[in-house]
């Protein structure tokens, strides 16, 4: 849905762009002089006087995004941030006009604040991606109207992706972000009003009924380990524990270099083992817990 202004932000806004629009052009060389006395001087006066020029830029720029629903007085304040980025960096010794340099950086940070904001799913995080949401609108518009249709064919996202260079999923998967809108979890779905879309999420974290059990089951296997353990003789707790229970694994070669034993030996010292703790924890537990081993 777009966003519309109350009648006292509108009032503003028209009286800020009316003032910004009769601000008067600079010439060439001003402009290069002002940029000189901010950059060599940091002389907040020919600072100012550049960015009021060419605040008419910002919001020119900025107009051409409104039809993303988002406050259009934010629109321009993103655009004139992009402008005191650009007056920042601005090399005047390049011979380029200020205007020019400036419509780089309006842009980028109009467009990114539309990103941010557009919807709460953050919306293109690559440069494909972003490429492809601020042209989608015009190329399909602009296919559908060519053949006089209103819907985008299989044929028209595949020219749309050729014409962008991304794969024909990322345009339908955009296709469908843009035609869709953020919709509220407290949005009623019900005529009587007492549902909720939040109603209807599926809660897979465990119950607290649960959580209690598996912390008792939990309890009872660290018992029932610890005592299978203590069945063991000093070489077989050895081999358990830096097999098994060690964050590292050790290999059955180092195991035996360590033991000077083979590393066959190790192995069947380690099945034995294992058999014996399986016995032991069967022994203390009727519900069987051999898949913990």
């Amino acid at each position: 849905m777009a966003h519309i202004d109350d009648p006292q932000t509108q009032k503003a806004n028209t009286d800020y762009i009316r003032t910004a629009m009769n601000e008067p052009y600079l010439e060439k060389d001003y402009e290069l002089n002002l940029a000189r006395r901010w950059r060599d001087q940091e002389d907040e006066k020919a600072l100012h006087e550049l960015v009021q020029a060419y605040t008419r830029l910002a919001i020119s720029l900025a107009m051409k995004f409104k039809h993303y629903g988002l406050p259009m007085g934010d629109l321009i304040q993103e655009g004139n941030i992009g402008l005191m980025e650009a007056a920042k960096r601005f090399d005047p010794e390049r011979d380029l006009r200020f205007s020019t340099y400036a419509s780089w950086w309006i842009r980028a940070h109009v467009q990114d604040y539309i990103l941010r904001n557009w919807s709460i799913v953050r919306t293109g995080s690559t440069a494909a991606q972003k490429s492809l949401f601020f042209n989608m609108r015009r190329l399909r518009n602009k296919i559908e109207q060519r053949n006089e249709t209103e819907r985008l064919s299989d044929k028209g996202r595949a020219e749309i992706a050729k014409e962008l260079g991304v794969k024909i999923t990322d345009v339908e998967a955009m296709e469908g972000r843009m035609s869709g809108s953020d919709q509220s979890l407290n949005a009623t779905i019900s005529d009587d009003g007492e549902q909720d879309w939040q109603g209807m999420l599926v809660d897979d974290a465990p119950t607290p009924e649960e959580i209690v059990t598996s912390m008792k089951d939990a309890q009872s296997r660290s018992k029932w380990l610890k005592s299978a353990l203590g069945d063991l003789n000093d070489r077989e707790q050895v081999i358990i524990r830096k097999r098994h229970l060690d964050e590292k694994a050790v290999t059955l070669e180092a195991l035996g270099d360590q033991l000077g034993i083979s590393k066959e030996r190790v192995r069947q010292i380690e099945k034995r083992a294992m058999e014996k703790m399986k016995n032991s924890i069967v022994h203390h537990s009727d519900r069987g817990v051999m898949g913990l081993l």
